[in-house]
C-alpha cells in the first residue's frame, strides 16, 4: 500500500510538468523557428535609400549609416501595442549564419503615433503602452522575384507568422544587378 500511495502522488504532478511542456512548446511560434532567409549577398550600397511599408510607414537609409523612420510599428509583440515610432538613428547590414539581417536602431524619437487599425483595439483597453523613446528593429533580408531587396519583420503573435514587409519605394530602382542568361 505505501507503494501505491507514492505512484499516486506522482501522477498529478508528472501529468502537470506534461501539461506545462505542451503548453510552453506550443507556444514557440513560426518566429521562434525561423532560421532565416539564407540571404548573403546583399550589400549596404543595396539597402541605402527610402523604403516603404503598410499604413504610411516609410524608411530612409542614408549612406553614412543614419537612418530616418516614419510611422514604423514595433515588432513581434510590440506590434499588438499599436504605437509607431518616428525618428533618427543608425542602421547596419549584418550576415549571419542563417541570413543577412538589418539592424536598425532608433535614437532619438521626434513623433509617435497609433496605428489606424490599432486604435479600435485600443479604445477598449485599460491602460495603453507608451510608445519606447528608442527601439531596435532586426529586419530580415531577402529579394523579390525581380531581385529587388525587400525587409521584413514578425509582427503580432508569433503563432501568426505575420510579417511587416518593407520594399523600395517605387521611384527609386532596384540597385542589384540581375543574373544574365548566357
Amino acid at each position: 500500500m505505501g507503494g501505491e500511495r507514492t505512484m499516486r502522488g506522482r501522477r498529478p504532478r508528472t501529468a502537470v510538468l506534461a501539461a506545462a511542456a505542451l503548453l510552453l512548446t506550443g507556444c514557440a511560434g513560426i518566429a521562434q523557428y525561423y532560421e532565416g532567409t539564407g540571404l548573403h549577398d546583399a550589400t549596404a550600397a543595396e539597402a541605402v535609400g527610402s523604403w516603404d511599408g503598410d499604413q504610411q510607414a516609410h524608411l530612409t537609409l542614408h549612406q553614412d549609416g543614419t537612418a530616418t523612420v516614419e510611422r514604423l510599428d514595433g515588432q513581434d509583440w510590440a506590434y499588438d501595442d499599436g504605437w509607431r515610432l518616428s525618428g533618427t538613428g543608425r542602421w547596419e547590414l549584418t550576415d549571419e549564419p542563417a541570413g543577412q539581417r538589418l539592424v536598425l536602431d532608433l535614437t532619438t524619437r521626434t513623433a509617435t503615433d497609433t496605428r489606424p487599425d490599432a486604435r479600435r483595439s485600443l479604445s477598449t483597453a485599460k491602460a495603453p503602452t507608451e510608445a519606447p523613446t528608442s527601439y531596435r528593429w532586426r529586419f530580415h533580408v531577402k529579394r523579390d522575384r525581380q531581385h529587388r531587396l525587400e525587409l521584413f519583420v514578425f509582427i503580432g503573435d508569433p503563432d501568426s507568422g505575420s510579417r511587416h514587409l518593407l520594399t523600395r519605394t517605387p521611384a527609386e530602382p532596384p540597385t542589384a544587378q540581375l543574373p544574365t542568361a548566357r
